[in-house]
């Protein structure tokens, strides 16, 4: 036989710990006998006898009773509560759901420096539309143009006081020499109406002498028969009968020419074999008359002018103030989700300045299984709920991405739900009405109508 070997003494730990298992094991088989046995006030079963009465039947009826009641009020607990968790895997609904919203980017206009309005602690991240969120200041502004426009301002202004001194000289030079015109023409036209008079008395005294003549040779005629006029006689007074009749005509002539005239020099036109249809008065005058109307329009063109640079040097004006100061306003009413820059920046053109959440277009962005995704449909109706516990929001589906992963100006990235990859956008047009007013990053579930996805 094999002599026992002395046993090694355990070290004080692992005394303690064999010492604590076997408590614990004891404590275990107590607690499972204190659940087996009866109760103190519960009588002990004996072996059952036929012919003995049985005192225990009723405790051991009621026993059964407190055990049935147990189990309902198991199953009724089970019942209750895992309703919601069955009634959530029955419903086409997401896996996750979040509120977000559009992100409005604000740019800067013009170079310059950044200015905040002063607002107060309450009013910091909340705006309105139209409210002035930044200023930006451009002291470097480029004023070339309106310099420019200054400067012909100022010539324009400085030349009008000279043409109007020229239009009125020479305005007052052409009425003296308009005067002087209608001087000569009324002048001409007496002359030629006495020239007409002297020419009429010489027409009249012709016609005497033709009578005269006639007269004579009349009686020559009868005396010569008698021989008392020689026929040299009678051919003197034939002869200067002749010429007075040819006196007459020449001057009815003369008359008729001095006429003409009269009319010509009436209409402004005169006529004559020493001067041209114009005389030197009346050309001065028309001369001058001219330079009247080209100073007239000189001066009407530089009225215009100035009407011309007064609009448009306040038109240059108005530019310049937009490019040296331009005010952030926000286009719709939100909050402020991130500011880019800060007080006393100076910025270039079109950097980005902060990004404003509209809130005036909130929808919930959600994901979902790809069985699910494969049913659902654009303009189906879906309805959110809050984990929160308020109440649910009804909305549309506007936009189905997939696992595309498409990019948007979401406040909050669809990628950053992560537990599927199929994403679904519905619009909540009722989260305004809410009663929380921009409730961006509220996390709920999107339960869609099951029968539009079937269908």
């Amino acid at each position: 036989m094999n002599q026992a070997q002395p046993q090694k003494p355990l070290p004080e730990g692992d005394i303690s710990v064999i010492k604590d298992e076997e408590a614990g094991a004891r404590g275990l088989q107590r607690d499972l006998q204190d659940r087996l046995q009866p109760a103190d006030d519960e009588p002990v079963s004996e072996p059952v006898n036929d012919s003995a009465p049985h005192p225990e039947a009723p405790a051991g009826s009621g026993r059964w009773v407190r055990r049935l009641l147990k189990v309902g009020i198991g199953l009724a607990l089970v019942a209750i509560f895992g309703w919601l968790p069955l009634k959530a895997v029955l419903q086409t609904s997401s896996v996750e759901a979040v509120v977000n919203a559009r992100i409005v980017t604000l740019r800067s206009p013009i170079d310059g420096t950044v200015s905040a309005k002063p607002q107060s602690s309450a009013q910091l991240s909340v705006v309105h539309e139209g409210d002035t969120i930044l200023h930006v200041v451009n002291a470097r502004g480029d004023r070339v143009r309106l310099d420019d426009l200054r400067r012909q301002m100022s010539r324009m202004e400085n030349e009008r006081p000279s043409l109007a001194a020229k239009l009125a000289a020479a305005e007052t030079s052409q009425q003296d020499l308009a005067r002087q015109a209608a001087q000569f023409r009324d002048g001409r036209i007496l002359q030629l109406e006495a020239r007409i008079a002297e020419i009429q008395t010489a027409i009249e005294a012709a016609a005497a002498r033709r009578e005269e003549a006639t007269a004579a040779v009349e009686r020559a005629s009868s005396l010569i028969k008698s021989g008392s006029v020689s026929t040299v006689e009678m051919a003197r007074l034939t002869r200067e009968q002749a010429i007075a009749h040819q006196t007459e005509i020449g001057a009815q002539r003369r008359l008729d020419a001095a006429k003409v005239e009269l009319t010509a020099a009436r209409n402004g036109t005169y006529l004559g074999d020493s001067y041209n249809d114009r005389p030197s008065s009346v050309q001065r005058e028309e001369e001058m008359r001219q330079r009247v109307s080209d100073l007239r329009a000189d001066l009407v063109h530089s009225d215009a002018e100035i009407d011309w640079l007064t609009h448009e040097i306040a038109s240059e004006q108005l530019h310049y103030i937009n490019r040296a100061e331009a005010d952030i306003k926000a286009p719709v009413g939100g909050r402020i989700w991130e500011m880019m820059t800060s007080s006393g920046e100076d910025v270039r053109a079109g950097q980005p300045l902060l990004k404003l959440l509209d809130c005036s277009g909130a929808v919930v962005t959600a994901n979902v299984t790809e069985g699910v995704y494969n049913r659902l449909r654009l303009g189906e109706q879906a309805s959110f709920e809050p984990n929160d516990g308020s109440a649910w929001i009804k909305g549309e589906i506007v936009n189905l991405t997939g696992a595309s992963g498409a990019p948007a100006n979401l406040a909050i990235n669809p990628d950053a739900l992560n537990k599927e990859p199929y994403r679904v956008t519905v619009s909540m047009p009722e989260l305004d009405t809410t009663g929380k007013e921009c409730a961006v990053g509220r996390t709920g579930r999107v339960v869609f109508n099951t029968d539009a996805a079937k269908s």
